[in-house]
């Protein structure tokens, strides 16, 4: 009796397991014949989630390559200078007041009298004309202050920026393009053309 009863048990196991099976594979069933032949929340997410996300991803992508920053840029700051100036022309002086002069000057008195050392001193008057040659090196060094805005104009994509915004569009091209190839509605599985 406790074999048949074991027996019974056995089958009765058996027979749940046969029913689950069956009962779990026409639930799944029913489900993904649900999914497919509904508009609903698949299709939905295609259409009016990934694919409008994926095309604004690679527009604005392809916008920050053509993006132009346009800035004016204020420089307040100061710069040395240090340079030699060889200034060598001629050119005329006028004298704007007396010009006194003293020099050493040797007399020769005539018929060999001999030499008299002495000082001749004179005054070159206002608004003489004086030839000058000027032959010199003239050593400049200075601070200079330096206040100016400079505009600057900066194309992201020639300023090497290029590379990097087309491996951006390259990471969400194949998904975007297998997105592309899905079906848009169940329409479309049921009668592929």
């Amino acid at each position: 009796m406790a074999e048949e009863t074991k027996s019974k048990r056995f089958n009765f196991w058996g027979a749940f397991k046969n029913v689950a099976i069956i009962f779990s594979f026409t639930v799944n069933f029913i489900l993904v014949l649900v999914l497919l032949l509904s508009p609903g929340p698949i299709f939905m997410a295609k259409n009016q989630i990934a694919e409008p996300l994926l095309n604004k991803l690679d527009a604005a992508f392809m916008g920050l390559g053509e993006t132009v920053i346009s800035q004016t840029v204020p420089v307040n700051t100061t710069m040395p200078i240090s340079f030699t100036l060889l200034l060598k022309q001629d050119t005329n002086v006028i004298l704007v007041t007396p010009v006194p002069l003293q020099a050493p000057a040797t007399f020769y008195l005539p018929g060999g009298g001999g030499a008299i050392n002495g000082t001749v001193s004179l005054n070159l008057p206002t608004g003489m004309t004086l030839p000058v040659n000027l032959n010199m090196n003239i050593p400049v060094s200075k601070t200079i202050p330096v206040v100016i805005d400079v505009p600057v104009r900066l194309n992201l994509s020639e300023a090497g920026m290029q590379s990097a915004i087309d491996e951006l569009r390259a990471v969400f091209s194949p998904i975007n393009v297998t997105l592309q190839s899905l079906p848009d509605s169940p329409e479309e599985i049921l009668n592929p053309q």
